[in-house]
Parts: C-alpha cells; structure tokens; sequence
C-alpha cells in the first residue's frame, strides 16, 4: 500500500513539472523595438507594452535602435534568434519600415507600431496605433491660428517633426489646411533633428528673430513647446507669442499652468502601448485585430489641466507613479 501511494505521489509530481514547462513553453514573448530610449516619449510606451504584457501574461523584452534603420533590423534579427512571438515597434522613420516588415513577414511574427506608423501603402502588418494626427493637425493649428489673432496678428511658426514620419506628414497636412481656411499664414517651419529641448529653444529663437511678427508658434512634440517657452521667458515674451503643443509631459503640464503655453493636445503614450500589444496578442490567438487605430489627442488649456476628464487622459500619457 505504501508503494502504491509514493507512486502516486511520484506521478502527481511529474504531471505538476509537465504541466509547469508546457505552461512555460506556451508562454509568449513580446518584444518592444524603439527608436530611441533617450526620449521620454518612448520610454512611456515601453511602460505601455510592459504593463500589457504582464496582464496578459507575456514575457517583456526591449531593444533601442539608437535612431538607426540598420540597428532596427538587427534588432529585429535578435528577436526572431531569442524566439519573440511579435514585435510592438515606434520606427526610426517611416520610410524604414518596408524591409522590416518584408522581414518578420516571412518570419511569421505580428507586428504592431506605436506613435509612428509605417510608409503609407504597405498592409503587411498587425495594427497601427497612432494618434488621428490628421485631425489633430486640424484641431491645432486651427486653436495656434486663434491664438495668434488674439495677439494681433496672422502670423505663426512651426518646430516639427522629420518629416520622413508619416505622423509629422499628416500634422503638417492637416495644420496647413487650418491655416488657410483661418486666415493664417506659416511664415516659417523647422524640422526637429534629435528632439532635445535645447535644439528646439535654438530653433525658436531663429524663427523669432527672422519673423519678428510671428504671433504663435505651433510645436508638433513635446520638447518642441519646452524649448518655445524658453526662449519666451528669455526674450521677456512671454504670453505676447502664444505657443501649443502635442505630447504632453509633468514639464509641459506645469508650463501651461505658469501661463508659458497655452494648450496641450495629448497623445497617449502609455496607451499606444497597451494597445499595441493588446492587439499582437490577439493575432497570436487568431482574434480579430484592427489594423490601423488612431487615437483620440484631446486638446487640455490650463483651466481644465485639474478637471477628472484630463486626469484620465493623462493616464494614458505618461506612468503616474
């Protein structure tokens, strides 16, 4: 009899160990490819795909491709060797992404992209979970152009994105569109290089000094709206050169609240990634996905920054903790 039931234990125990391993084995891994990790930005959707990860029960691994489209495909290349099940991604540029999706295509492995999407045409991905940049290219530069006017001209400048991103195409697309039909007029516009509030305080204060009557200045990311406060606050101007940005940050957030910017139109970071990694995991399990997913940017003026509705977009913005 005691035989019998150490037997029985000895097979309980290895049914247990079986069954952990194929539980193991059946875990999925999801990899997030950025193009940076130096930007916040970034880094938030990281913590997006993260947190989604882990509440799906996923395995979480990150690579940076430091703004290179070669280091991108070798990341992807590494991902495929460790034996990642999809890949979530912001791309270096969108003119990229054509032979990394030719790649993972044959490879097998879902694909979705945050924040920046790939070269317009191409289908061979999972999802796309972007901002409605088009829209909110609309939305912003019809509130710049406002603003502009308050202050008593038609005047307004721009610190963009490249404008190898797809998203940077269709702010520019739609913020062109608003000016025209208000009667505004973009005397200047300058291309972002490295994203850093230093380069765009430089560039603000060259659109100043060569546009004396710019009345607005359009930021198209967040360090974009930093860096125009600056140079503001240096030249004595502040609030006479209203400035609105997209992203939104705790910097930005208090910089409205000084009266230093006038509006935030908010793109979820944080959720771009949830949602992202919501979406591969669905294709891993033969769901239904969507490919292209645009995401509301609701625009935030410092007299609503403390109202519950901001408060929970902000959540979706950047980690709260």
């Amino acid at each position: 009899m005691m035989m019998i039931f150490k037997k029985a234990i000895l097979a309980a125990s290895l049914l247990a160990v079986a069954t952990g391993m194929a539980q193991a084995e059946d875990k999925k891994t999801v990899a997030y490819i950025a193009p940076s990790l130096d930007i916040d930005y970034w880094q938030w959707v990281a913590r997006g795909v993260q947190q989604k990860a882990e509440e799906l029960g996923m395995e979480y691994v990150e690579y940076t491709s430091e703004n290179s489209p070669a280091k991108q495909m070798d990341n992807a290349r590494v991902a495929v060797t460790r034996g990642v099940d999809a890949i979530v991604i912001g791309p270096v540029s969108s003119t990229s992404t054509p032979p990394f999706l030719n790649y993972l295509e044959k490879e097998g492995i879902p694909v979705a992209f945050t924040g920046i999407g790939p070269q317009p045409g191409l289908t061979n991905y999972t999802s796309a979970v972007t901002a409605n940049n088009y829209e909110t290219g609309i939305a912003q530069g019809k509130f710049t152009c406002e603003l502009a006017k308050e202050r008593g001209g038609n005047k307004v400048g721009m610190l963009s994105l490249p404008q190898d991103r797809e998203n940077a195409q269709k702010y520019l697309k739609g913020a062109e569109e608003a000016f025209a039909d208000n009667g505004c007029e973009l005397v200047q516009m300058l291309e972002t290089k490295g994203l850093t509030i230093n380069e765009a305080v430089t560039q603000a204060n060259d659109l100043l000094t060569a546009n004396p009557d710019v009345k607005a200045i359009y930021g198209m990311y967040d360090q974009a709206g930093t860096g125009a406060a600056k140079a503001l606050e240096t030249r004595g101007m502040t609030g006479q050169v209203a400035v609105t940005v997209a992203d939104g940050s705790p910097t930005t957030i208090q910089l409205m609240k000084d009266g230093a910017i006038q509006g935030i139109f908010f793109q979820e970071a944080v959720g771009q990634g949830i949602d992202a990694t919501e979406q591969v995991y669905k294709s891993l399990n033969g769901e239904e996905t969507t490919q292209d997913m645009a995401l509301l940017m609701p625009l935030v003026t410092a007299d609503k920054i403390d109202s519950d509705e901001a408060k929970a977009v902000i959540a979706r913005v950047f980690p709260q903790d």
